[in-house]
């Protein structure tokens, strides 16, 4: 699964051919979630404030989080996106 960004010790995935709705997957240490792109709707247990970054992250980068969606269904290479400051 393609690492697109690092951040606060997160790491940001995205899987090719990868099940609806439009989402990617987020791994803290032990903890992992999914977030879907559109909605934002979270399924998993994370530390709170690492919880907070990814959500602060993830408005700040919907729409290029969607254009890899959209690579990887193409199977085509995903964009690296910048990490939170």
């Amino acid at each position: 699964m393609p690492e697109i960004s690092r951040f606060l010790g997160i790491i940001i995935r995205m899987y090719y051919r990868d099940h609806d709705p439009p989402h990617f997957h987020a791994q803290h240490g032990e903890h992992e979630i999914t977030m879907e792109i559109e909605s934002g709707v979270v399924e998993g247990k994370f530390p709170r404030r690492a919880l907070a970054a990814v959500l602060d992250w993830h408005e700040l980068r919907q729409q290029e989080l969607a254009d890899n969606w959209d690579r990887a269904r193409q199977e085509v290479p995903l964009q690296p996106i910048p990490p939170l400051e």
